[in-house]
């Protein structure tokens, strides 16, 4: 089955033909999410985790969304590998990491990453996350703090409900979910099943959480995500160091649509100290 968040980028019949004609997408050729040389298997928590590494330097974990895989991050690479030791894994029952059990959930994805950092005896690194993954980099935060140095996020949510998401979105979350009940069980369908469930049951973080997170946080999002600007501010607000950057005329890809500037702005943001700014500097 196609990746969750391509069922959504080509979800009328339009678009599907009109990819068909297209020439191969570079995520379906790019040595990312299948490289011999750099892909790995860490044996951890019940699963067979796969993740690559490349480039030298100080540790940069990056963590795809839902349904997605290392390969959603071939923009991300290889800029940051000339400057990072870029660590990036497929998550529990996605990509190249099997995982057969029933449930799912973003805290099991979290302590995996975990996991793969206390392997590769990472002490603390920075942290890209997209959509689902910036779910998982609140949560490392959040559940393993002594993890993260600083932690970039774009579109990411705190709970599931309309507040937080754009309503067709969530409509559509929800026929998903009973579209793939009424499917034959297959081991891709049960799959499918648990991703499904946790784009429209889940996350649970709480404000109070948000408030535990020390690192210094960048939040991101589109101007037109699937996740509400206003919940992007909410979460910015409530996390003691933060900045916010939404970006203009761009939905939930903006690793994709603004990877340029995307890159730029995580870079410096890494490379920046954090300020605080209150008072008169308010003025600047």
């Amino acid at each position: 089955m196609k990746a969750l968040l391509l069922w959504m980028l080509f979800s009328t019949s339009a678009s599907l033909i009109k990819a068909q004609n297209a020439p191969p997408s570079p995520f379906d050729t790019t040595m990312y999410g299948r490289n011999e040389m750099a892909g790995h298997y860490v044996n951890t928590r019940g699963i067979r985790l796969y993740y690559e590494t490349y480039g030298t330097g100080n540790p940069l974990l990056i963590i795809h969304g839902n349904g997605g895989s290392i390969n959603n991050f071939l923009y991300q690479i290889p800029y940051f590998a000339k400057s990072y030791r870029v660590i990036l894994a497929d998550s529990r029952a996605q990509g190249k990491t099997i995982d057969t059990g029933d449930s799912l959930s973003y805290e099991m994805m979290t302590d995996d990453l975990n996991a793969l950092l206390d392997s590769l005896h990472v002490d603390s690194c920075n942290v890209i996350g997209w959509s689902d993954g910036g779910i998982n980099g609140l949560l490392l935060a959040i559940r393993h703090p002594d993890k993260v140095k600083k932690l970039a996020i774009t579109g990411a949510n705190l709970w599931p409900d309309t507040s937080a998401i754009d309503t067709w979105v969530r409509n559509w979350a929800l026929h998903l979910n009973d579209t793939l009940a009424k499917m034959p069980a297959t081991p891709a369908v049960k799959r499918e099943r648990k991703l499904a469930h946790l784009l429209s049951y889940e996350p649970h973080i709480s404000l109070a959480q948000l408030h535990t997170i020390q690192c210094p946080t960048l939040v991101i999002g589109g101007d037109h995500d699937v996740i509400r600007p206003i919940h992007t501010l909410l979460i910015a607000e409530h996390i003691p160091k933060s900045y916010l950057w939404i970006l203009p005329n761009s939905g939930h890809s903006t690793p994709i649509v603004y990877k340029d500037d995307f890159n730029r702005q995580v870079d410096l943001f890494f490379k920046t100290p954090y300020r605080t700014i209150e008072k008169e500097a308010r003025f600047e």
